[in-house]
């Protein structure tokens, strides 16, 4: 098996029973903050061409530096077989064919699949942490060696994965991808301490992994990006003394080695080749010129950002000018979703306010209104450029964590700790998605009682998934005689009650009565 980086969680995988692109990630993302870090706009022509020709593509999950809609609508082989990830919604799936991608494989969570004699199994973790899609890992076998693909997945399921077989090579995320604390309003002193113990918490997190997964050899990857923009160059970790949580590859390569671990470092380009006695590195260009990325790290990002200003200040020119009717605009769409969403409101439980520009929103979460702030009291607040606002809500983005703040184009500030439901309210900004953020948030503070039956295609079932109490009303579905619980894919036979997916679980059933429903 050979294994090759095409950047960022990128990864070319080759093997004689066929090929995968994983996540490949070119156009810079999060309007056009995050650039990919070392640059793959230099690959050879030949690994361009394996790339868009591979047999299989994989996408983890729904985020732009892992979907690259415009490089994927006008590199990638239509002929090529996407596997879909058995996530709970076909949102991906859609998104897919949207693009012109039609030889689909919906795999099923867990399952192996042989694909001409490569095996491939796809684990999901749903959480609406990552939207109601969730994230993703996959898992490759040539028959003789297996590579593990964890990207920036917090994947639980470690009993189940290692029962698949022993790990030759294991790619995952160790840096940050996420905008907190960095766009805060903190003291220099607190802002260290934040930035600090969210770099170890990464850390700790990924060598937590390495021990699990225990593969032969590591490879940091899914980050860091790098920030070409001149606003936001501040955000690169060049000597650590930034107020950054994005470490590069060297710097975890440094734990591994203090944990005993054999990592790998891997630049876009570098091909590893994975046999049964170990893995052989090969990078692109010369060793010194590698490290040469790291050491002279200013020079590289300068001379890079010099070659993409041209493009850059394009990208920033497109972005939409100012409308009349904004904040209509947005009363029309978000008041209809807070009025499906009376738990995940309560769980919020304050105004926040928007300045979007001069303009000045209130979010009253407890009434459920968007209206023009008064001087009334608030807990959180954005204040965003205009141009940011109008673009993603010309595009009707439905995920405002992926179509905006991940650009870290923005200023927060909030009165106490984290609210992790104000933020499920901005990715999830359609009815699909609020339908699933509200039957979270019932399931984690208003969990639907055991005692509680409903109806679904014709059989009485219990309300509650007796896995995790999940509300089979939302998230139940019917699929021949099995009931299949879409937020952890646990499937029950309908007639029985059998757990079909473990030994230990049986859901309460019987068939309706056809006269009386009941």
């Amino acid at each position: 098996m050979r294994a090759t980086s095409i950047g960022h969680a990128g990864i070319l995988i080759e093997t004689e029973y066929g090929s995968i692109t994983c996540d490949p990630w070119f156009d810079p993302a999060f309007f056009a903050s995050w650039f990919v870090f070392p640059r793959n706009d230099q690959l050879s022509a030949d690994l361009l061409s394996r790339i868009e020709n591979a047999d299989y593509l994989y996408i983890s999950h729904l985020h732009g530096d892992h979907l690259d809609d415009s490089w994927l609508a006008t590199h990638m082989s239509r002929d090529t077989t996407v596997l879909i990830p058995g996530f709970p919604t076909r949102e991906l799936e859609r998104h897919m064919r949207a693009l012109g991608f039609n030889n689909i494989i919906r795999t099923v969570d867990r399952e192996e699949l042989n694909l001409a004699g490569m095996t491939v199994v796809i684990h999901v973790e749903t959480s609406i942490t990552d939207g109601p899609g969730g994230d993703s890992t996959l898992m490759v076998s040539d028959g003789q060696t297996r590579l593990f693909n964890q990207n920036d997945c917090r994947t639980t399921d470690l009993d189940t994965l290692r029962q698949h077989g022993p790990v030759d090579l294991h790619w995952l995320q160790y840096s940050g991808a996420i905008w907190y604390p960095m766009v805060y309003e903190e003291t220099p002193e607190r802002m260290r301490e934040l930035i600090d113990a969210k770099v170890d918490s990464q850390f700790t997190r990924s060598l937590k992994y390495v021990d699990e997964i225990n593969a032969k050899a590591v490879v940091p990857s899914a980050g860091p990006p790098c920030f070409l923009d001149p606003e936001l160059f501040q955000f690169n970790m060049i000597t650590g003394d930034e107020f950054s949580i994005f470490p590069d590859q060297m710097s975890f390569l440094s734990r591994l080695t203090a944990a005993g671990r054999n990592g790998l470092l891997a630049i876009p380009g570098t091909e590893i080749e994975v046999t049964p006695q170990g893995c052989t590195v090969q990078h692109p260009i010369a060793d010194a010129d590698v490290q040469a990325i790291f050491t002279e790290k200013r020079d590289y990002l300068t001379r890079y950002q010099s070659d993409w200003a041209p493009w850059l200040e394009q990208a920033k020119a497109s972005w939409h000018p100012p409308t009349t009717n904004l904040l209509q605009t947005l009363k029309a769409w978000w008041e209809p979703l807070l009025a499906m969403a009376p738990t995940l409101r309560s769980a919020v439980g304050a105004n926040c306010l928007m300045r979007i520009g001069d303009l000045e929103i209130i979010i009253d979460f407890r009434a459920g209104e968007i209206r023009e702030f008064n001087n009334e009291p608030y807990r959180f607040r954005f204040e965003i450029q205009r141009e940011l606002v109008e673009t993603v809500v010309a595009d009707r983005a439905v995920d405002w964590s992926n179509a905006l703040f991940l650009s870290c184009r923005f200023r927060a500030w909030r009165d106490g700790a984290f609210n992790e439901y104000l933020y499920n309210f901005f990715k999830s900004l359609s009815v699909e998605r609020m339908r699933r953020a509200e039957a979270e948030a019932r399931r984690k503070l208003d969990p639907p009682d055991g005692s509680e039956e409903i109806e679904l295609g014709g059989y009485i079932v219990e309300r509650a998934c007796p896995h995790r109490q999940a509300d089979l009303s939302v998230f139940g579905e019917v699929d021949g005689q099995t009931l299949v619980c879409t937020l952890h894919g646990w499937r029950f036979d309908l007639e029985s009650g059998e757990c079909l997916t473990a030994s230990d679980r049986r859901l309460r059933v019987r068939r309706a009565d056809p006269t009386t429903g009941s």
